[in-house]
């Protein structure tokens, strides 16, 4: 349809220009949407706004609803902020607990730090172990030195 639009419906005379592509020739009946301007628009129900002038009694409803939408929207940005405070709160203590957690890990190794460090101040020096080593050596000696006089049976034979 490449007529141009116009705001009055076209008769229904066919056009003989053929289709581009279809190349037939066949009729076709043209139909024109009037065009309608924004002061010229049906309002609701069909009625014509000229026919209905706005007042400030048409106006009211609408402005009712506006308060009530805008207020809405403010309690919605006011529970918002609220749960983010609370979602902030709750990010904030699980940091908290897990430093807390870490803490009392940490309390825990110090712990067992300490008690193996007593224990290995409990623990003889090398002055100690050298002087039971010392005393190991010359009793096994003599041990040895009384049992191949004494029992020389206890030996295995050579």
């Amino acid at each position: 349809m490449s007529a141009a639009l116009s705001p009055v419906l076209s008769d229904s005379t066919p056009r003989a220009e053929p289709e581009p592509g279809n190349g037939t020739g066949t009729a076709e009946r043209e139909i024109v949407v009037p065009a309608h301007g924004p002061a010229s628009s049906p309002a609701v129900n069909g009625h014509d706004r000229a026919a209905f002038p706005e007042t400030p009694a048409s106006s009211e409803p609408l402005a009712r609803i506006e308060d009530k939408t805008s207020r809405i929207e403010e309690k919605l940005a006011r529970s918002e902020a609220a749960t983010q405070r609370v979602v902030d709160r709750f990010e904030l203590a699980v940091t908290r607990m897990g430093e807390m957690a870490s803490q009392s890990e940490l309390a825990a190794v110090r712990g067992e730090v300490s008690f193996i460090a007593r224990r290995v101040r409990k623990a003889p020096g090398i002055g100690a172990l050298a002087a039971t080593a010392v005393a190991a050596a010359v009793l096994t000696a003599v041990l040895m030195l009384l049992v191949l006089r004494y029992a020389p049976g206890l030996l295995p034979p050579r």
